[in-house]
């Protein structure tokens, strides 16, 4: 009951004493440095992707990747599921998966598949919903370890999980301003006539063909990194994958990069942000 029937003097120096600390915390919050994660930075997704729905774009990236295995299969390119590179590519795939929902919570509930094509094209891509698909061109004429398959998978889940397919169709819909994709796309969010919403399929990107900016491809680039690294692949791999990307097209970027910075340029860029991934490659190696 003491410390209850305590003076005044001593309360206001109780309550002085807190207001001080309250102070003192507040100063130390403002100066001390922001608490970062650890890995590459490169800021939150488009706003222009949130003018598309999702579900909208990941079913027609699995109709469109259905229609692709379909046309391989039927030109006996389409590799069986005991294909030494497929159960490679699989194996890599195994480890990057699960590193997704950092990125992008849908991730979890994408219907991932891997698969195959043989062709000579120097091509790899990662549909919106987890639709990976190499081509053997991409591992037989470049010759890739597998720390640089492991480049290459994460650059490509990278656009996936970064949603650049979203964000170029909200792009294409807000700069062109076309009247029947924009209802379109009015319909789909907003409820609007469903008979505008045909436009959409109309309209719409064509995500076998899809080309990003290089922005996005930079981003992709680091994400792809940090997937990697997270995964054990060394993340040092990028260099020399760009390295031999740029051999194999005189300098010039491939079919799958044809509209992507140079490779110096990304060299460049994964050198400047390798510091940032090597303790992650380090602690998923370590054990």
């Amino acid at each position: 009951m003491q410390f209850c029937g305590a003076s005044n003097s001593r309360r206001t120096g109780r309550r002085g004493l807190a207001v001080a600390l309250f102070c003192l915390v507040g100063v130390l919050a403002a100066v001390a440095p922001v608490w970062a994660r650890e890995g590459v930075e490169v800021g939150a997704n488009s706003a222009f992707a949130r003018l598309v729905p999702a579900e909208n774009v990941e079913q027609s990236a699995g109709q469109q990747y259905g229609q692709l295995l379909r046309q391989a299969a039927a030109s006996n390119a389409l590799a069986p599921n005991d294909h030494p590179q497929l159960r490679r590519l699989r194996a890599i795939a195994h480890k990057l998966i699960p590193l997704a929902t950092e990125w992008n919570p849908r991730a979890k509930d994408w219907r991932w598949e891997v698969n195959l094509i043989g062709s000579k094209q120097i091509n790899a891509f990662c549909m919106p919903g987890g639709k990976i698909a190499f081509y053997s061109g991409i591992l037989d004429q470049l010759k890739l370890t597998d720390n640089e398959v492991a480049m290459v998978m994460g650059h490509e889940i990278a656009h996936a999980l970064r949603e650049h397919a979203r964000e170029r169709m909200g792009k294409t819909a807000v700069t062109h301003g076309a009247a029947r994709l924009g209802g379109a796309i009015a319909a789909s969010v907003f409820g609007i006539d469903p008979r505008l919403t045909d436009g959409l399929a109309r309209g719409g990107a064509n995500l076998l063909t899809l080309e990003f900016s290089r922005s996005d491809e930079s981003e992709a680039d680091l994400v792809g990194m940090e997937l990697a690294a997270r995964a054990g692949y060394d993340p040092r791999a990028g260099v020399t994958l760009w390295q031999k990307m740029s051999a194999a097209n005189k300098g010039a970027p491939p079919q799958w990069l044809s509209t992507h910075p140079s490779g110096k340029t990304r060299i460049a860029e994964i050198e400047k942000n390798l510091p940032k991934v090597m303790r992650l490659y380090e602690q998923a190696t370590r054990g």
